[in-house]
């Protein structure tokens, strides 16, 4: 599960982070782009590291540096710093955050359709619907407080008193059976089931209406007036690297994630795979007939009139400057 807390050596401690040796001999003589991620390496980041490996970028005359991000690494400040070209934006909640503070960076592709953020309950609770949740403690971070959680309160009439604080901790879920608790469709619900043998009930927003991308990524308006053309390739390489993880042979990305994050198991790896396919995580909702990466202006609209409507942002907000869509819409080629 992710974090953003805001610090302030994120850049030095991003930079610093380990890389696989051929991230730095490929394409040695194309134009250097930084994208840093927004975790440690994992599936969720597959299609960069696939793109990476498979020499997608190199092929587009890029030479692309993955920097991987941790628990103390805020994306939006290394773009803000220019301590990287790209970012890895988690969910939409972060991209309009942007454009509510003026920040010169956009969204330019999203390769998650569905935002995989999930509710987790144990099984014997009674609890068969998000609805049910209402009345039970909730494990949250500081971070969601402020993002899903509005959109949760709005549709179900939750209240803040059920809040719980979060530390990327499932122990207290396991020790209180009426405690739900927050994650991502890829990641807690295995770990809980692999640690304790409980098979917990798991609840995605985004098949109950929950409107937001995932996995966006993130560019400077001077990069994307002084380069398109790379912002471009970045793009197209990085969907067909999607493609090809979900699709064809992740072993070549999957070498590359667990070289940079030594932590990482080949199972964790799969069962993430699976569960993107199975729910459509990446090719499901507009990618279908827009292609992977792709974004709407319908969507947008639709994230921000339910985050306006519950005060997050003045509903004069000129939403349209967190996102552009020159870069996606189309089908990659096959």
């Amino acid at each position: 599960m992710k974090a953003f807390s805001l610090i302030a050596a994120a850049a030095g401690l991003a930079l610093a982070a380990c890389s696989p040796a051929k991230q730095q001999a490929a394409a040695a003589k194309g134009t250097p782009l930084r994208f840093a991620t927004d975790w440690r390496a994992e599936a969720e980041h597959g299609g960069f590291y696939e793109a990476l490996a498979e020499g997608l970028y190199a092929k587009r005359g890029l030479d692309v540096r993955l920097v991987q991000g941790g628990p103390g690494v805020n994306v939006p400040e290394l773009l803000a710093a220019g301590a990287v070209d790209l970012g890895d934006g988690s969910n939409s909640f972060i991209v309009m955050n942007l454009a509510r503070e003026h920040v010169p960076v956009k969204a330019v592709a999203a390769f998650m359709q569905k935002d995989p953020q999930v509710l987790i309950a144990h099984p014997d609770q009674g609890i068969n619907s998000i609805a049910d949740l209402k009345g039970h403690p909730i494990l949250l971070s500081d971070a969601s407080v402020s993002a899903f959680w509005v959109w949760l309160k709005a549709k179900y009439g939750f209240s803040d008193s059920q809040v719980r604080k979060y530390t990327f901790n499932s122990a207290p879920f396991l020790a209180d059976k009426r405690v739900a608790e927050e994650g991502y469709l890829t990641s807690e619900p295995y770990t809980i089931e692999k640690q304790s043998g409980l098979k917990p009930k798991v609840f995605l927003l985004a098949d109950e209406g929950y409107p937001g991308y995932a996995a966006m990524v993130l560019a400077s308006d001077s990069l994307i007036a002084k380069n398109p053309a790379a912002v471009k390739a970045f793009v197209e390489a990085s969907a067909e690297g999607w493609r090809d993880y979900l699709q064809g042979d992740p072993k070549p990305a999957d070498a590359l994630i667990m070289k940079d994050n030594p932590e990482m198991t080949e199972d964790v790896l799969a069962q993430a795979r699976e569960k993107m396919r199975a729910y459509g995580v990446v090719d499901g909702g507009d990618a279908k007939t827009l292609g992977i990466g792709a974004m709407t202006d319908a969507r947008w609209k639709q994230f921000f009139e339910v985050a306006a409507a519950q005060g997050v942002y003045p509903k004069s907000l000129d939403y349209k400057a967190a996102y552009t869509l020159q870069f996606v819409g189309k089908p990659a080629k096959p």
